[in-house]
């Protein structure tokens, strides 16, 4: 090997040593990063199991004692608790609570449920039901802003109706039938108060 070749190796090999020591804390603090970066997800894996383990228990210890028939026992041992399974087992609550003549308490359940966005509007359609039944229309209105599906649309003319609104009561339970299939259970429910409300029941589209 030639004498320059063997310079030029030596060179570069400074340049590489030069270049590690001026970056030094760089790599390290990348690597250190990285190493983070890996075990914290698995910490954040890891928490999140253990979260939905806990609601799963919390859950199914609500249901116990829902069978039992001990409902407050229920409603406190979900009382700040959140997810999926607190979301349904609250349901559960208030549901015994209606069965059981407490209706106001079922209505404070329902309004303490911290739900996820797909479960929240069953929850709201549940509290607009009660409320209506307890003769809080203005409240179940409020309850049902924002949603447009059948079910809210049937609530929403029932508290309207029960406001002396007629004509908006008809309107959204017009509204909510055309949402509503032919072979729907509640399709008839739904035409019955709709020409209660003063309006008429069309005729089903003809499928084509």
């Amino acid at each position: 090997m030639a004498i320059d070749d063997l310079l030029d190796e030596h060179e570069q090999g400074e340049r590489v040593r030069s270049w590690l020591r001026n970056n030094a804390l760089g790599i390290l603090g990348g690597l250190a990063l990285g190493i983070l970066a890996i075990y914290g997800w698995r910490w954040w894996g890891s928490h999140q199991a253990q979260q939905q383990q806990q609601a799963h228990s919390a859950y199914t210890e609500a249901v116990r004692q829902l069978e039992e028939g001990a409902v407050d026992q229920a409603g406190a041992l979900l009382a700040g608790q959140a997810g999926t399974y607190a979301t349904l087992a609250a349901l559960r609550v208030a549901k015994s609570q209606v069965e059981a003549g407490k209706a106001e308490e079922a209505i404070a359940t329902l309004r303490g449920i911290q739900a996820e966005p797909t479960l929240q509007p069953v929850v709201n359609e549940r509290l607009a039901q009660l409320l209506n039944a307890t003769g809080k229309p203005d409240e179940a209105l409020k309850a049902l802003e924002g949603q447009g599906g059948s079910a809210a649309l049937e609530l929403r003319g029932d508290a309207l109706f029960a406001s002396g609104k007629r004509d908006e009561a008809r309107d959204a339970y017009a509204q909510a039938l055309t949402g509503t299939d032919v072979a729907s259970p509640s399709r008839r429910r739904v035409e019955l108060k709709l020409q209660e409300a003063g309006g008429q029941v069309p005729e089903p589209a003809e499928a084509i």
